[in-house]
């Protein structure tokens, strides 16, 4: 079972290319998550020019939870004034099929 923790955000200072550079570049949100025990996958979707969702697969639930917390400290040292998240959800998948590419 894969565990997932979903957050969504509104882009309130720049463009959701800006915060999905400094999350790609060397100690971002990427390498945080890739760091973390039971890290399976993780993507940053943007949904319209304001809004992002972050999406990050774990091994167990905790880990999971783990992330919320890894998440909000390194938005609060990177992206302080530049993004606001609005929602925040650890869930556990009921099922998940498809071939990753």
């Amino acid at each position: 079972m894969n565990h997932l923790r979903i957050a969504t955000y509104d882009v309130t200072k720049g463009t959701s290319k800006d915060v999905c550079e400094l999350v790609l570049a060397a100690g971002g949100m990427r390498d945080i998550f890739a760091s973390q025990a039971g890290f399976q996958a993780y993507s940053l979707i943007e949904v319209d020019p304001v809004t992002i969702i972050s999406i990050s697969v774990w091994e167990t639930h905790d880990e999971a939870e783990g992330a919320v917390r890894a998440a909000a400290e390194w938005v609060a040292g990177n992206l302080d004034g530049r993004i606001h998240r609005t929602s925040n959800q650890v869930g556990d998948a009921m099922f998940w099929e498809g071939v990753a590419k």
